[in-house]
């Protein structure tokens, strides 16, 4: 019990050391190439902070164990937006652009019923399913090129002479890994707790391995929002989002077909009401404010009590 508490610890230590050196060296990177903060938040921290998403789903399916590869990015995503942006936006309001609202929320709307419905053909994410969401993906791609090349960046810190990009890349990948490893030792620690305090495996699936996999989203989208880097914040989950349904269940269901359990289907409709109610509050201020966070976090409250 006394070593799982120092491996929690330890990894909630790594954690949001590893967050700060990721937002402040992918903000840097942003300003080298006058590349849009929301950019940096839908490409390297979104991808980053879902390695540990893409390493469960991902390592699932090469052991045969597909199916929890659904169940892990529907409740990951759920968790993304009413928990992680709610917490968020309590820290600091979080100011939203209008192409996020216009175009990215609908997208992540849009993505989350094409994954229904591929799911609901015969119960099954097969192959082709796979290749259906890469081809998402590779969209999704263009559509970042295209953002970048027409809105600028107008971060307005001021880089240092020490803030060299083979300096910046090497704390950002050191960032990453202490993201990653801070996950890993958490969830380890996390678990070795319920465990010994008799809480079932299933609970425990659905409690403390989801959050655990979120907790690189939380951790910097919380950093990040405090930092008033919002437009990373809010990408950081947009992206995280949209990588996890085409990237990850897309690479997924490409090493083997994926069971889709029907139960899983309410959870997909509470994906889409998520973002649905995400881009309600958001749509009218662009921004969310803690009334918005009160409201999402209630919202998962409300979720996670017909899970238990």
């Amino acid at each position: 019990m006394i070593f799982n508490f120092v491996l929690l610890v330890a990894g909630f230590i790594f954690l949001i050391n590893g967050a700060d050196l990721f937002v402040d060296a992918s903000s840097k990177i942003a300003m080298k190439f006058n590349v849009p903060q929301i950019v940096i938040g839908l490409t390297i921290v979104a991808f980053g902070t879902s390695a540990p998403e893409a390493a469960v789903s991902i390592t699932a399916a090469l052991k045969g164990n597909a199916g929890v590869s659904v169940g892990n990015i529907l409740g990951s995503n759920i968790m993304n937006v009413w928990l992680i942006l709610g917490l968020a936006s309590l820290f600091s309001v979080l100011h939203i652009q209008k192409t996020t609202v216009k175009y990215e929320m609908p997208m992540v709307i849009g993505v989350s019923a094409v994954l229904a419905f591929l799911g609901f053909q015969g119960n099954l994410l097969s192959r082709v399913d796979g290749v259906i969401l890469w081809i998402l993906f590779i969209g999704f791609f263009i559509y970042l090129i295209q953002l970048s090349k027409t809105q600028d960046n107008e971060d307005e810190e001021e880089l240092s002479e020490k803030d060299t990009m083979p300096r910046l890349l090497c704390l950002l990948v050191l960032g990453i890994v202490s993201i990653v490893v801070g996950s890993n030792m958490a969830v380890n620690g996390a678990t070795g707790i319920a465990e010994a305090l008799g809480i079932s495996d299933r609970i425990i699936g659905l409690t403390i391995v989801a959050f655990g996999t979120s907790l690189p989203e939380l951790v910097t989208s919380v950093i990040a929002a405090r930092r008033g880097k919002a437009d990373i914040a809010v990408g950081n989950i947009i992206g995280s989002n949209l990588f996890n349904m085409m990237f990850v269940l897309g690479t997924t269901a490409l090493i083997q077909p994926i069971p889709f359990d029907p139960a899983f289907y309410l959870d997909a409709g509470v994906c889409i009401l998520a973002v649905v109610l995400l881009f309600l509050l958001s749509v009218r201020k662009h921004e969310l404010d803690r009334q918005a966070g009160f409201i999402m976090l209630a919202c998962y409250i409300v979720y996670f009590k017909t899970l238990i």
